[in-house]
């Protein structure tokens, strides 16, 4: 199983969030680059377009770290396809895998912040239609150099070249999902690795929903072991799981109640983040024994995972309790996942 860290960039770090972004952006590349140091496998950056992250142009930062690592690979956390040009989004990606020498990836999505729509002029109301359409667009570009292609969308391509290539053959693309069943089916219809994202609730009922990609994915020809499922989850690492709690919880209860006041969640409450730490429940918190024990049994639940990514930006973590996050992960949690 493959363990890693996604972030958004985000601005709040440091005490009191008085963090200049210019000190947060150098704290995220020194963090990415001790991930590499200490084994993590792989480094994601979302895609938001809000003053609190720093993560609109996701390629740009994980170019520069890819100057500054050796063997992480390096991901979109995801990229929010549906308002972008697939074009793009394959050159900017195919550049970066010839900077970092093959460790590219896109994890795609729809995206749940939807703050990129009106930005670019998208219309809500697509949601759905201009994903599957660019998602079409993208999977032609990486498989074919030269593209003859048409949709609602985007002008047409007649036999256009899309340059640079990946230096990977086949750049991975993997397909970033929420609670939507007809997410987890396409995934699985078109053979595409599959992240998902639980940030809520007890992750084992999501079996349902990967079985879903599975079968999907069987009833289309693909074997097994090419229906790869990750799991992105919020968590923290510390030397004690009591320290974890404590240095954790009043940022997730910060961060999560002012979230829930935009979406309609109720207020985050210390119960309710005990349900959430314990055996079942989505968040990876506590110490490297807890948290490895906690991300196998999620494995099994959801019938076997590939890989598991830690979303560990909350407010008021400073960047020290981070790196410390990191080693932690490095040299304590992987050797005991892989014990298994």
């Amino acid at each position: 199983m493959e363990i890693g860290i996604d972030s958004f960039a985000s601005a709040m770090y440091g005490d009191n969030n008085t963090l200049s972004s210019v000190d947060a952006m150098e704290q995220l590349l020194q963090r990415i680059e001790l991930a590499d140091q200490a084994g993590l496998d792989v480094f994601g950056i979302g895609e938001h377009h809000k003053k609190e992250f720093l993560d609109s142009a996701t390629v740009v930062i994980l170019s520069a770290a890819a100057a500054r690592t050796k063997r992480i690979r390096l991901s979109s956390a995801v990229s929010v396809l549906s308002a972008a040009d697939p074009v793009r989004v394959y050159q900017s990606f195919a550049t970066l895998d010839l900077i970092s020498k093959g460790r590219a990836e896109i994890v795609v999505g729809r995206g749940s912040s939807i703050e990129a729509y009106p930005l670019f002029g998208f219309n809500l109301n697509d949601y759905d239609a201009l994903f599957s359409e660019k998602l079409d667009l993208l999977l032609q570009i990486r498989d074919n150099e030269f593209i003859t292609w048409s949709g609602k969308f985007r002008p047409a391509l007649n036999n256009l070249p899309i340059y640079p290539r990946a230096l990977q053959e086949k750049l991975p693309i993997w397909l970033g999902v929420g609670g939507t069943p007809e997410s987890f089916v396409r995934a699985g219809s078109l053979g595409l690795p599959l992240m998902v994202a639980v940030i809520g609730g007890q992750t084992h009922r999501f079996k349902p929903l990967v079985d879903l990609y599975r079968e999907a994915g069987k009833a289309a020809g693909y074997k097994p072991e090419e229906l790869k499922v990750g799991l992105h989850s919020p968590g923290f690492v510390g030397s004690t799981t009591a320290k974890a709690i404590e240095e954790y919880y009043p940022g997730y209860a910060e961060l999560w109640t002012k979230l829930g006041r935009e979406r309609g969640w109720p207020p985050v409450t210390k119960d309710k983040f005990d349900g959430l730490i314990d055996d079942q429940g989505v968040l990876v918190v506590g110490d490297p024994e807890r948290i490895a024990e906690k991300i196998l049994r999620h494995s099994e639940s959801l019938g076997g995972i590939s890989r598991f990514t830690f979303q560990m930006d909350n407010a008021g973590l400073t960047h020290t309790q981070l790196m410390n996050a990191i080693e932690l992960i490095g040299s304590k949690v992987i050797p005991l996942i892989h014990k298994g």
